[in-house]
């Protein structure tokens, strides 16, 4: 009986040396398992302030003041005419400040012309704001859509 010797760099039957994960799989699941215990739940809640049922009759709607600019950079308000650009300011800024006084205050449509000039509509808004209203608006939009 003869037993054969394997030649050269061969080993057969021997187990290659590897590292045994399987330990540390373990300790690592475990880690994450105490991190999801330990973590408090947060929740997530948007704050909202909803109105309640109440018994109280419903508030008038506030009153609508529409302010229109012309082409030509004429100014009125609720359909009558406080003046050019540059003449109106004053008339303007005295009915914006009793405007502004008015409890409810009221809600402000400025209707610019498609032509009117940029200068004129950015002086009645600006206007509007620095003396206290808070409700403003633009009207007639759809008359910008062709440009």
């Amino acid at each position: 009986m003869s037993m054969s010797v394997p030649s050269g760099g061969e080993d057969d039957g021997e187990v290659p040396p590897e590292m045994n994960t399987t330990p540390l799989i373990d300790v690592m699941l475990v880690l994450l398992v105490m991190l999801i215990i330990t973590i408090p739940i947060q929740t997530h809640a948007v704050k909202l302030d909803m109105p309640t049922n109440s018994s109280a009759p419903a508030s008038e709607p506030p009153k609508v003041i529409e302010i229109a600019v012309s082409q030509a950079g004429a100014i009125s308000w609720d359909g009558t005419y406080v003046g050019t650009s540059t003449s109106a300011r004053p008339a303007l800024e005295a009915k914006i400040s009793a405007a502004a006084d008015v409890e409810p205050q009221p809600e402000v449509h400025v209707r610019p012309d498609a032509q009117a000039k940029y200068e004129t509509v950015a002086m009645v808004m600006a206007s509007l704001q620095r003396l206290g209203l808070t409700k403003i608006g633009l009207t007639g939009n759809e008359q910008f859509v062709d440009y």
